[in-house]
């Protein structure tokens, strides 16, 4: 009996560890869900009367919407904690000497409401607006690329070009949401968790890192934008940390905030906060992100860590290079056909006509917090093993298939939109049929939220 316990002990906790190594592949410092979610997001609201169609607003400084509504956030955060607590699986309670209070310098207040939110406070929060592939922006309105992340170099966002706003510009809100919807990615989840080496992840209250290697910056955002809602039992069993997974948490509170700015007279953040809250739900239509090792089952992952077990960890060591490998490349390709597509003002680009697609809105309910997990990871953990597959006959073996290849952390070393441009029209067809129909998915669930978002807002109003 002893024996089988301390083999039951191995084989779980040899399995957890290679979910944990295959998880942190899968969010390698310089995998993000899709690449520039401005680019999409553009496309997505296009179609969605509720932001494309909507007047103008003047851009607002974060100091003066707190000052304006520095009480009413008090309830609010309150509010949105208690909510949490109740509907959040496994969520780690906001410590109480967190709470945000409407008193002090505005510096003061700045800080308390970043402490609340539980986001890096070294966050930009400036007043900036992403402009598109092609446009060109004037020196003097330019804003370097670290005045708006914290993040270190990347790839897609040295490729964008930013414009410096100041309060009372008059900008839409289509501009606003785009540009707010890349915002996660620019440092907020950094950083904010105990083992992460930082002072305020020791105070936030969030643990451990669930999973992803916490000495690695941009790894220690996985877990607020992964969510791995749709695993077999025995993995939850084996890897209980894969249930630590919390875009629900900054989805709901995000929206919340852009419901109660949009409702109380302050529409620049009433939009900036609904980009935020659109990026986790962007990010849960990647399958990458929504399904720990796609392309492998999970009787291959029990033989794979058995062997593992034996001393025998190559096969191991292959499946996390590889997953790694593929969750960069379907990035890689995206970014770079979109940013051509944005470049050579081609709106007929397969990526960006799909995005805008709308036909098929309406044969999804109108969306609700249970459409996380019902709808939106559902449909891309379902798409995961075909997604794999597909990139194996779209792209170029040695960058899909070669475990001894490892993209590089900001993919600068190959253009795979290029390559595969200049290729078999068989691969080519591959992968206009696969990012196009992931676009699809990214642009109806983008409509649906702010939908659903704005009708909230307009119902509060009246």
């Amino acid at each position: 009996m002893m024996m089988l316990r301390l083999l039951h002990f191995r084989m779980t906790t040899g399995w957890l560890l290679f979910l944990a190594a295959a998880s942190t592949a899968a969010f390698s410092p310089s995998a993000h869900a899709w690449s520039n979610h401005a680019l999409g997001t553009w496309q997505a609201l296009a179609s969605a009367d509720e932001v494309a169609n909507a007047a103008p607003v003047r851009v607002e400084g974060l100091d003066a919407f707190l000052a304006a509504e520095g009480p009413a956030l008090e309830r609010l955060l309150d509010a949105e904690e208690s909510w949490a607590r109740s509907n959040v699986p496994h969520y780690p309670a906001r410590p109480a000497a967190l709470a945000f209070k409407a008193d002090g310098s505005a510096p003061e207040m700045r800080r308390r409401f970043i402490a609340a939110l539980r986001i890096n406070p070294a966050s930009r929060l400036t007043l900036f607006m992403q402009v598109r592939p092609g446009t060109a922006v004037p020196a003097s309105a330019a804003m370097p690329r670290s005045e708006v992340t914290t993040v270190g170099q990347r790839d897609d966002h040295n490729k964008a070009a930013f414009l410096r706003l100041h309060e009372g510009d008059l900008v839409t809100p289509l501009d606003v949401t785009a540009t707010a919807s890349d915002e996660p990615d620019f440092g907020l989840d950094i950083g904010i968790w105990a083992d992460n080496g930082t002072g305020y992840g020791r105070q936030y209250g969030f643990g451990k890192q669930p999973f992803g290697n916490p000495a690695l910056e941009f790894s220690s955002q996985a877990p607020m934008h992964m969510g791995f809602f749709h695993e077999q039992w025995i993995v939850y069993k084996a890897a209980p940390f894969l249930l630590r997974t919390y875009p629900e948490y900054r989805i709901h509170l995000y929206q919340t905030l852009a419901r109660h700015a949009l409702r109380s007279g302050h529409p620049y953040w009433g939009w900036r906060f609904a980009g935020w809250a659109l990026h986790y739900v962007q990010d849960l239509t990647q399958p990458y992100h929504a399904r720990v090792v796609p392309g492998v089952g999970t009787a291959t992952l029990l033989w794979t860590n058995s062997l593992a077990l034996l001393g025998m960890t190559t096969q191991k060591e292959h499946a996390i290079t590889l997953v790694s490998n593929r969750h960069q490349a379907l990035e890689n390709y995206q970014v770079r056909r979109m940013r051509d597509a944005y470049a050579r003002k081609d709106d007929k680009d397969a990526l960006l006509l799909a995005a805008r697609d709308a036909t098929d809105d309406k044969r999804y309910p109108r969306y609700t917090d249970a459409a996380v997990r019902a709808s939106i990871t559902q449909q891309s953990h379902a798409a995961a093993d075909a997604t794999d597959a597909a990139l194996e006959r779209g792209i170029p073996p040695k960058y899909i298939s070669d475990p001894d290849y490892v993209m590089t952390a900001s993919g600068s070393d190959v253009d795979l939109y290029a390559l595969v441009s200049a290729g078999p029209q068989a691969a080519r067809d591959e992968m206009t049929t696969l990012v196009a129909g992931l676009m699809k998915n990214f642009g109806i669930h983008s409509r649906l939220f702010i939908r659903a978002l704005a009708e909230g807002a307009q119902a509060g109003a009246n």
